[in-house]
């Protein structure tokens, strides 16, 4: 009889503007041994805390760092001082046994031991659809760890130097040696504006047998999984791979497809996740992806600019929905230490309320403000914030309505009201099913007034608004709105979330 994990679940079905939720594993499995005062793997996570996760919300719950680390990758880091200060900050007093490599480093895709086996991650996997969510994994496609299965009975599968480009810059690559003398110079991993990456091995994505190879490692992933977050998702393009490691491909054609119209194809039903920069998110939307990170957004915010953020939101509402929005996740600082606490209200309304993915980083309901480099285990203790996570659960709770998922949303205009304060506001709104939701922040650091231009439908004589976060009621006259447009008044970084009916 076949195993039960041969058998993938049906395709999951998940609605527009998902909720996700990601979890550093490793770092979550030490934070719940030290609760609970023994080892606990993926198999003994209790199950209040599915059921918190579906509680708040999500659509999915991404795992990251499940796979097995590269040992290769572990001992760098363990010996590089160069890692050491960033490890004091997050982990005062931190031991090597504390350093278990990177998760995007790795040696095989299989559950690493510390996280469980094959059986406790499909289980896992069963019992998050059966809470109504879906499981998102890694899939690493740029570069493996040095260890990785088969490295050296397939060497052709990665980018190789001759000894003399070896000496020539030796950090740009990493000698593996067979047992039958044969030496291979393989190209540490990179893209093409940063120096390599100390613990990666480069794969070759105009070698036909690499990509075979590779859609084979998503297809034994989508045994366990409902998607996949694709880790520099843009490096394996042809125009980018090409400009990266052209002096290395001479005796390699270009393909004549993109690797991952020939993955994604393979896949129907699958979900997939970009990280990607560089102004290419469009492209792999075309691509395929259902998702690409919006970074571009997240610095806009930081930065603090309410005219760059509204310039961003004109975009086609067909191309946001299809952006991950974030304030935070594993590879940026914590949104406790970039935004100031005044601020966090403001940005998290717009994360949760925005067309899109919603993502979400474990920590952030609490306020934490430690980064945690990825080759850590664990991280200093910290007081959860109760007032941040109050304010998330609040806003989880109005923004997994079905308006803010199926209904129709559009930015709408506002205009000066006295002064220039006016450019500071941000408002949209979203409709569904004869029910309206109005958002307006206020991102600036100055009291904000302005008028916002809306029709609202209806016979009634007066609209009711009906805030949201602080439960405040405000009648207006149709016919003014009409004419003169909605008059709204919002202190620094502080924001409504109406609902609007006829009165």
């Amino acid at each position: 009889m076949p195993n039960q994990r041969d058998r993938p679940l049906s395709r999951f079905s998940h609605r527009a503007h998902p909720h996700l939720y990601e979890i550093n594993t490793w770092v979550w499995l030490e934070e719940l041994s030290a609760r609970h005062g023994r080892v606990v793997s993926l198999k003994d996570v209790p199950d209040e805390e599915w059921e918190r996760l579906g509680d708040l919300g999500f659509d999915f719950i991404y795992l990251m760092g499940v796979w097995k680390r590269s040992l290769a990758g572990r001992r760098i880091f363990r010996t590089d001082a160069r890692n050491f200060a960033g490890f004091d900050a997050a982990l005062p007093g931190w031991k090597t046994a504390d350093v278990v490599g990177s998760p995007f480093s790795i040696q095989e895709y299989r559950p690493d031991p510390r996280v469980g086996t094959e059986d406790d991650l499909d289980a896992i996997h069963r019992k998050l659809r059966a809470k109504g969510m879906g499981l998102i994994l890694d899939f690493v496609p740029n570069h493996t760890g040095f260890d990785y299965a088969g490295i050296l009975d397939h060497p052709n599968r990665y980018i190789l130097g001759s000894e003399e480009d070896f000496r020539r810059d030796p950090a740009a690559f990493y000698l593996a040696e067979r047992d039958d003398g044969q030496n291979f110079f393989i190209a540490r991993g990179k893209d093409p504006y940063f120096a390599p990456w100390s613990d990666v091995a480069q794969l070759n994505y105009f070698s036909p047998d690499c990509r075979k190879a590779m859609i084979g490692v998503l297809k034994n992933i989508a045994r366990y999984c409902d998607g996949v977050r694709c880790d520099m998702a843009m490096l394996v393009t042809n125009e980018v791979f090409i400009r990266t490691w052209q002096r290395f491909l001479e005796s390699w054609p270009v393909p004549k497809t993109e690797f991952w119209q020939e993955a994604i194809a393979e896949l129907p039903g699958f979900v997939w996740l970009a990280e990607v920069y560089w102004d290419m998110e469009w492209t792999m939307q075309q691509l395929g992806f259902h998702y690409t990170y919006d970074k571009r957004l997240y610095d806009r915010l930081r930065e603090g600019s309410s005219r760059d953020v509204r310039a961003h939101l004109v975009a086609d509402v067909g191309y946001q929905s299809k952006m991950a929005r974030f304030l935070e996740n594993h590879d940026e600082p914590r949104s406790a230490s970039v935004f100031p606490r005044e601020r966090i209200a403001s940005v998290a309304t717009l994360l949760s309320t925005l067309p899109g993915l919603r993502f979400y980083h474990h920590g952030q309901f609490d306020g934490a403000k430690t980064f945690v480099p990825m080759p850590l285990a664990r991280a200093k203790d910290e007081a959860p914030d109760g007032e941040v996570r109050t304010m998330y659960e609040r806003l989880l709770g109005f923004a997994d309505a079905e308006i803010f998922h199926a209904g129709d949303w559009r930015l709408l205009e506002v205009r000066a009201e006295s002064d220039d304060t006016f450019e500071d506001l941000i408002a949209y709104r979203w409709d569904h099913a004869g029910e309206s939701r109005l958002v307006v922040v206020n991102l600036g650091n100055r009291t904000a007034q302005g008028r916002i231009q809306q029709a609202e439908a209806g016979s009634s004589q007066n609209c009711l608004y009906h805030d949201l976060l602080d439960g405040k009621e405000y009648l207006r006259e149709r016919a003014g709105l009409s004419q003169n447009g909605l008059y709204v008044r919002l202190a620094p970084y502080q924001a409504h979330v109406f609902t609007v009916a006829g009165a």
